[in-house]
């Protein structure tokens, strides 16, 4: 199932920031955002230990992840009440956590009957929130 530990998460002063700093971002953010975020705060932290930090707590299941629109991945602090799915704008990059029960249930029976054990899976659901769709003078926009 998603959300399983097999990350070895050592805590280190660079990671610690990484966190934090992820953890202070509202929604979804790039390796690159928060490297530059860091950065601005004068935080002396590399881009590739951004990047392997957040590898890390994706596999140790701290993190959520989705893809831009660009095929970049995104991240986010795990909920305490663990794994969740989201509907992603393609335009704001707005973010919803989505009942995903059925396909949570789904995969669990996928598994069952294949054999198969410490299963992930990864489900992207983009759009285009109401408010891009409408645009901010109330009419439709191209989507």
């Amino acid at each position: 199932m998603h959300g399983t530990t097999r990350g070895a998460w050592r805590p280190t002063p660079q990671r610690a920031a990484v966190l934090q700093a992820l953890t202070a971002c509202d929604g979804f953010t790039s390796a690159q955002t928060l490297h530059a975020a860091l950065t601005a705060d004068g935080v002396e932290v590399g881009l590739t230990t951004v990047y392997r930090t957040l590898h890390l707590l994706e596999t140790s299941g701290q993190v959520d992840v989705v893809r831009d629109s660009d095929g970049e991945r995104l991240y986010r602090p795990r909920p305490a009440d663990g794994h969740k799915h989201y509907l992603l704008c393609r335009r704001c990059g707005l973010s919803l956590a989505v009942d995903s029960e059925e396909v949570e249930q789904w995969a669990v029976e996928v598994a069952r009957v294949t054999g198969f054990h410490n299963m992930d899976h990864t489900l992207e659901l983009t759009g285009v929130c109401g408010n891009c769709h409408t645009g901010r003078d109330g009419d439709r926009t191209d989507a």
